[in-house]
């Protein structure tokens, strides 16, 4: 059954999606980015932090033509899964079939993330903790051989990987990263990983999918609407920026899709291009500049004004760099505002407001998160 929210003097379908566990997940937002994506009568948009792909799953399923953008592989692969899918789901039935018939081996994943049960806790002979059960690491390792021993077409082998990636989610023990892992098994990680058709649909119009810095992304093109959810890292002085970066989060995933079995460090055992010392987005950049101002709002603040868009629908976290304050300023500065809307995670309500001044003081308290409609001047 299809969600309906209301709009104006009748209803948005708001279509089912699908993605791995994500902590940016904008899945309570969809009926308002939808509501106000229809306001805004366009055609084209971008998605320009994809992320899990779920915004972009329901623009492409509601009729928009779609640009979807992340510098994560694993996003690329997600988004290809759906957005470029030409065929009707039952058509990778056997292909799914095959795989989930493949016998259990021992490789990469296992010797480094599989772990023995041990009377229920995670904690192995070597003092480290596992994301998974060996049953299920050695499971995932001769899956993701026979997958390119295959030779699929690229549209196929990202059907194929968003399928395993699924299915490795739902028996994780993790609280939906992978930069620390919890210390007793929990009772999912006992489950028998099985692969699924993922929830496909066939698209009609050519979409786009790209794995570019959003400037990149951006340069020479021009789109209708432009949805932007950066990155916004941490606002806790405390916390080094490598901690909350979102290819240090999902690393595992990225290992999944590309299976060049990296060099890897730590605790987590991370890749090591998510090291600190490894080049993060500069929109989760903690630092300021000399003019005290934070380089994540001046890269936000760049972004708006170089994006050939006439409409921007910009989110804001509570929990960001960026402040509620220097948001405003960058959006007062750059078009007209034309509709806030803002959720309250923690009383789980969401209202529309007007645009005043007042939200910044309301939006400085933990877990807001604000949806902006910019006209563009």
């Amino acid at each position: 059954m299809i969600q309906q929210t209301l709009f104006h003097n009748g209803f948005i379908a708001i279509p089912k999606t699908q993605g791995i566990k994500y902590a940016g997940s904008k899945l309570k937002l969809l009926p308002k980015i939808l509501e106000l994506t229809a306001q805004s009568g366009v055609k084209t948009v971008l998605d320009g932090f994809s992320g899990s792909t779920r915004v972009s799953q329901a623009l492409a399923q509601s009729g928009y033509t779609v640009t979807s953008n992340d510098i994560a592989v694993w996003s690329e692969v997600i988004a290809t899964c759906y957005l470029k899918n030409q065929k009707l789901p039952g058509e990778y039935k056997e292909l799914i079939d095959h795989l989930n018939a493949v016998p259990a081996t021992d490789g990469w994943f296992s010797k480094h993330y599989g772990g023995l049960p041990n009377g229920g806790s995670a904690l192995q002979d070597d003092g480290l903790k596992r994301p998974w059960q060996i049953h299920n690491t050695r499971k995932l390792d001769a899956v993701r051989e026979e997958i390119d021993r295959l030779h699929l077409d690229i549209v196929t082998k990202c059907v194929a990987l968003t399928s395993l990636m699924l299915a490795m989610d739902e028996v994780d023990s993790t609280l939906g990263h992978y930069v620390s892992y919890l210390s007793d098994w929990s009772p999912r990680s006992y489950k028998m990983m099985h692969l699924r058709v993922p929830q496909l649909f066939r698209n009609e119009k050519q979409h786009t999918v790209l794995c570019n810095d959003i400037f990149e992304t951006v340069k020479g093109s021009s789109f209708d609407l432009a949805y932007f959810d950066p990155p916004y890292g941490s606002n806790n002085e405390k916390m080094p920026p490598s901690r909350v970066r979102y290819s240090s989060y999902y690393h595992i995933w990225t290992s999944v899709c590309l299976n060049d079995k990296p060099e890897i460090f730590g605790k987590a055992k991370r890749r090591v291009d998510t090291s600190d010392t490894a080049s993060s987005s500069v929109f989760e950049e903690f630092r300021q500049g000399s003019n005290g101002r934070f380089l994540a709002v001046a890269a936000i603040d760049k972004l708006i004004q170089t994006v050939n868009a006439k409409y921007i629908l910009l989110s804001y976290s509570s929990g960001g760099r960026a402040t509620a304050e220097e948001i405003y300023e960058t959006l007062h500065k750059n078009g007209n505002l034309l509709e806030t809307v803002e959720i309250d995670y923690k009383k789980n309500v969401m209202a529309d407001m007007k645009w005043t001044h007042e939200w910044t003081a309301d939006a400085a308290k933990p877990n807001k998160e604000l949806l902006f409609l910019l006209e563009k001047e």
